[in-house]
């Protein structure tokens, strides 16, 4: 076995040999080792450069190149939006959009890359084809709107690139001249309207600095009157709804100003009165809350009405909450403070000695016919909605007349035209005798002061 082996290794250094000679003189142990150098030992060439693989490379960053290329294609495009959209195209086919999206940005809103604190670099190459060298007015900064929108449907993957760059652009307002900045309020205001933003990034707005030094304030001033131009207070409450900005409004103006009435005259003053009653609802709504919560507290705990009744008055003071919201409020309160029988023949009795409690809690907030009515409704509504309730209404209202909480005109009143479409037939019929019965009492009562004059 090992004379075949030896016989094949002599044979391969022959046939070696012969197509690559080797000195004769080796013999056949040199003649392998030689065959094994040969294996181990490559010869190079000096400075031979291996060839890497694409992934292995690492690209340079240079956003100054990509800066150069920019600038060059938007001068030749000139001041015509279309021509530049169409550019900015075209362009990312062959420039990394991905990669240099700030400093495309930067470009497209300043004229060249921004330092920190909002400062061109005097040394940087700079254009005016962007919306700080653009005219102060809305149509302008609309056009400049429908550049971004382009750029970012085309190429999707912007999108987090151009919402980092506004949160940027936010911060850096202080260096900003009072005009670059009232054109970036209106030209964030547009893309918030469009849908190409999102409220989110009015979280730079609270930065501390600029609350401070009215700058916020300032700058909200036009960004909501151009996203209210483009939608309507609805739209733009909506959107601040989704994002929990809907009640951090008052954040813009420094703590000691963060009062509605401050709010809402800095803002009616500057011509956004539908943003200030917006605001001013969203506080009452919050107060509210903040009622009700604390009015099913002390009924837990079981506190004099007395007490009650004075804080209650003190927040509809406080938070000018009107006696008609506050009625229902207190309805809600009252109605969920105990857990109800299931049974329709056990529940009206439960009711009414529940209610015949708080009668005079109730009375307390009816001290106008508009109230009365609110209560009536609420009611309704209540009896409606928990189906153990449809026949207790009556009986309710009935105990609510004896209390003297209800009077006889709202409930005629209501009998009359004001009541729900909610359970009428129903409800209607359960009041027919006991309203007749008011009715006869009124011609009974102005008989008899007929009868005294």
């Amino acid at each position: 076995m090992q004379a075949r082996r030896q016989g094949r290794a002599l044979f391969l250094c022959d046939f070696i040999q012969c197509h690559f000679p080797v000195p004769y003189c080796c013999s056949f142990p040199d003649r392998v080792s030689f065959m094994n150098n040969q294996k181990q030992q490559k010869p190079t060439l000096s400075g031979q450069r291996f060839k890497t693989r694409k992934r292995d490379e690492k690209e340079r960053f240079d956003p100054t190149q990509f800066q150069d290329c920019i600038i060059q294609g938007l001068t030749e495009t000139g001041t015509d939006l279309e021509a530049v959209a169409k550019f900015l195209d075209a362009s990312g086919a062959k420039l990394d959009y991905r990669r240099y999206a700030e400093t495309l940005f930067d470009i497209l809103v300043a004229g060249g890359m921004l330092a920190p604190g909002g400062t061109l670099a005097d040394d940087m190459m700079r254009t005016d084809v962007c919306v700080f060298a653009a005219q102060e007015d809305l149509e302008t900064m609309q056009a400049f709107a429908q550049v971004f929108n382009k750029l970012i449907r085309r190429y999707k993957y912007l999108e987090k690139g151009f919402e980092d760059e506004v949160k940027k652009l936010l911060l850096f307002l202080k260096g900003f001249s009072e005009s670059e900045r009232n054109k970036l309020a209106m030209l964030t205001g547009i893309l918030l309207a469009n849908g190409t933003l999102n409220a989110s990034i009015l979280n730079s707005l609270y930065n501390e600095n600029l609350v401070k030094e009215g700058v916020s304030a300032a700058f909200a001033v036009k960004l909501f009157k151009s996203w209210i131009n483009e939608k309507d207070i609805n739209a733009v409450a909506s959107s601040l709804r989704r994002v929990n900005m809907d009640n951090r409004l008052m954040e813009l103006f420094p703590a000691n100003k963060q009062s509605v009435e401050h709010f809402m005259k800095y803002f009616t003053e500057a011509g956004l009165k539908e943003l200030s009653e917006y605001v001013r609802n969203q506080q009452t709504i919050g107060a509210r809350k903040e009622l009700q919560k604390e009015l099913q507290e002390q009924m837990s705990r079981g506190d004099p009405f007395k007490d009650i009744i004075l804080y209650v008055k003190e927040e509809m003071k406080k938070n000018n909450i009107s006696e008609q919201t506050v009625i229902g409020i207190i309805w809600s309160s009252v109605m969920s403070t105990v857990e109800w029988n299931k049974k329709e023949e056990l529940v009206a009795e439960q009711a009414i000695k529940h209610l015949k409690q708080y009668s005079p809690l109730l009375a307390a907030f009816t001290t106008q016919g508009q109230s009365e009515l609110t209560l009536l409704l609420k009611i309704q509504e209540y009896c409606y909605d928990n189906i153990h309730f449809m026949k207790a209404f009556q009986k309710i209202v009935v105990l609510f007349y004896k209390a003297e909480v209800l009077s006889e005109e709202p409930i005629l009143k209501w009998y009359k035209d004001a009541h729900l479409a909610k359970g009428k037939s129903v409800f209607l019929e359960q009041m027919k005798k006991f309203v007749e019965w008011l009715k006869n009492a009124e011609e009974e009562s102005g008989s008899d002061s007929e009868e005294g004059d």
